[in-house]
């Protein structure tokens, strides 16, 4: 048996990075380590600057069940870039206007993706940071909490609780779920840190690239993921 800081995440528009080129801002299925932390960071009031709170939070490990994946939604940007001679005045205002007076001003369209209408279930366990520490930030925490961009605030009291199971899946079981939410309790799938295997579940692996190796410069490393769908077993059911 093991403790775990169960908690949920329910929003109407979220983004959770995934493919990040130039044009376009890619949007994964589901909030991988860099976002739980930056979001556990937040309730804390951790600056991505501060290497050693930072370093406490990525000790953490961390099972997402997907509940509600949503529907992709892709938004278009029109972005304005001048050239490197046009940096030098004060404000971006004065740079933009002054590369359209010369005819240099570049315009290109960009996407952003994002998923509407998403519900996943949080356990977090191990790591630098105290459960019961991150549970009380969470009640209270210190900056807003978004999930992705500031442009998606959290539809629901995230409900942090701290339990004891066995495994993640059976601490995802104690989550405590919105009460406008009507569909099953059971995740569509897992994404899983926890070490051994789990009773009653299926597990393949995926790589994802979001290890934070220095926030300060968004510099991320890439990291395997279980994934996990339930057989039918222990009486869990089947998504």
């Amino acid at each position: 048996m093991a403790e775990f800081l169960v908690f949920t995440l329910a929003a109407q528009i979220a983004s959770f990075g995934g493919l990040a080129g130039h044009e376009r801002r890619g949007s994964d299925t589901w909030p991988g380590r860099s976002a739980l932390i930056g979001l556990l960071g937040a309730a804390l009031g951790t600056s991505r600057d501060d290497a050693a709170g930072q370093a406490a939070l990525a000790e953490s490990s961390f099972a997402v069940g997907a509940l509600k994946i949503g529907a992709p939604l892709r938004d278009y940007h029109t972005v304005q870039t001048v050239p490197q001679k046009y940096k030098r005045p004060a404000t971006r205002s004065d740079a933009l206007r002054m590369a359209a007076d010369d005819g240099n001003l570049n315009t290109t369209i960009t996407l952003r993706d994002y998923r509407c209408g998403v519900l996943y279930a949080v356990a977090a366990w191990g790591g630098g940071v105290p459960l019961d520490t991150l549970k009380g930030a969470l009640e209270r925490p210190h900056y807003t909490l978004y999930l992705g961009r500031k442009s998606c605030p959290l539809s629901a009291p995230v409900g942090p609780d701290i339990v004891t199971a066995a495994d993640p899946a059976e601490a995802l079981g104690h989550a405590q779920l919105p009460e406008w939410y009507s569909g099953s309790p059971t995740p569509l799938f897992i994404a899983s840190e926890w070490p051994d295997d789990i009773d009653g579940f299926d597990q393949t692996a995926e790589w994802r690239h979001d290890e934070p190796v220095d926030r300060r410069a968004w510099h991320f490393a890439a990291r395997q993921v279980r994934f996990l769908r339930s057989t039918g077993a222990d009486g869990r059911g089947t998504p």
